[in-house]
């Protein structure tokens, strides 16, 4: 097998190494810095930090197209937005885990941050591993292929189960071995209590999100590998891809419930590379082509949730909620909009206006 890249390759110093790697622990230092302080973190924020980091990773991307050139640029962008895409199931599986074990909301940016600290390692390790078997062994390239393609067949099956934390084997063994306390301790680890040293719930979940972040990783890897197999672009594209992990989650949490054809566009996507991988003999797929499939399945899979999503009620905002009466609120001031009244005759003979909801009817209802 002949690799995508053996034509064109990054030729990248140690010095640039180290100063990509120091970029990232800024990034990392200055988000550690604005969120020392425990608290919400609300959409809004959220926000500007996805576009913060978005932002970043397509500044790494045209620096290397304008560095090594358009195919190489195109090799990067594709893996960044592989990468990216895949990390929205991450999102997911934080959101159970996080319900599961109740973590208060100021406290789980806390927990993200150092599960992303764990998966830059742990992808890191993975990366150079993946690299090593494919130089000594490019038939490996053939293996990921297949193993994405049976993957995305799986997830595309099993798309509507999720996990459950309540039986997470890692979870049973961490409290075997380690003393954990029943109650959390603001953003703490760890708590000394009658002179011993005690795990938080805090600690548990962290445990389970770094367990998760290597599951995706398996997955994940192999995908970027169909694109480049460049150990600098790989790296790049994953690291920059999962330092917007957090601000993602904060971001999509409160509309993970929507996207209920997400994950049949996600099994779709590790197929799509999976096959690639497997026709790279026969024919090497355009990485933009590539790319755009990519864009195109997401796009396309995020659009029709929402459609399948969208409220009953969104065309008439002031109709009260189905389940407790409550007028909706206005779409522009938040606030509620006015129930409609009805005069009826109090006692004294003088008309007072009530909610039409609660006008009794000739059934002895209301309407």
């Amino acid at each position: 097998m002949r690799p995508e890249s053996e034509e064109l390759s990054v030729s990248v110093p140690l010095w640039g190494w180290v100063a990509v790697l120091g970029v990232i622990l800024v990034m990392l230092a200055v988000d550690l810095v604005a969120h020392r302080t425990a608290h919400v973190v609300s959409v809004r924020e959220a926000a500007a930090w996805s576009a913060a980091w978005v932002s970043l990773g397509l500044a790494f991307g045209a620096f290397v197209w304008w560095r090594y050139g358009a195919d190489l640029g195109s090799q990067y962008l594709a893996g960044y937005v592989i990468e990216k895409t895949l990390a929205v199931d991450n999102v997911f599986v934080f959101a159970i885990i996080f319900s599961y074990f109740a973590v208060p909301r100021e406290h789980q940016h806390r927990v993200l941050f150092y599960g992303v600290l764990g998966a830059l390692v742990f992808r890191g390790v993975f990366i150079a591993a993946g690299s090593a078997l494919i130089a000594s062994a490019a038939w490996v390239l053939y293996v990921f292929g297949a193993f994405l393609v049976i993957t995305g067949w799986r997830m595309a099956r099993s798309r509507n189960e999720h996990p459950d934390p309540a039986n997470s084997r890692a979870v049973a063994l961490v409290r075997r071995l380690i003393p954990t306390t029943p109650d959390f301790h603001g953003g703490r680890f760890w708590v000394r209590v009658d002179g011993r040293l005690l795990a938080t719930p805090l600690l548990l979940v962290l445990v389970l999100v770094e367990l998760s972040d290597i599951v995706f990783a398996v997955d994940s890897i192999p995908a970027v590998f169909a694109v480049t197999q460049e150990p600098f672009l790989v790296f790049t594209s994953n690291a920059f891809a999962i330092l917007g992990l957090r601000a993602l989650y904060f971001l999509l949490a409160d509309l993970v419930d929507r996207f209920v054809h997400l994950k049949l566009g996600l099994a779709i996507v590790l197929m799509w590379v999976g096959v690639k991988m497997l026709v790279l003999d026969l024919w090497k797929v355009p990485t933009l082509l590539s790319l755009g499939v990519v864009v195109t399945v997401i796009t396309v899979s995020i659009v029709a949730s929402l459609r399948a999503t969208r409220p009953a009620d969104h065309d008439d905002p002031g109709r009260p909620d189905h389940h407790t009466g409550v007028p909706a609120s206005d779409p522009d001031t938040g606030t509620p909009s006015p129930v409609p009244t009805s005069s009826v005759p109090t006692s004294s003979g003088t008309p007072s206006p009530v909610p039409t909801s609660s006008v009794p009817t000739s059934s002895g209802g209301t309407s």
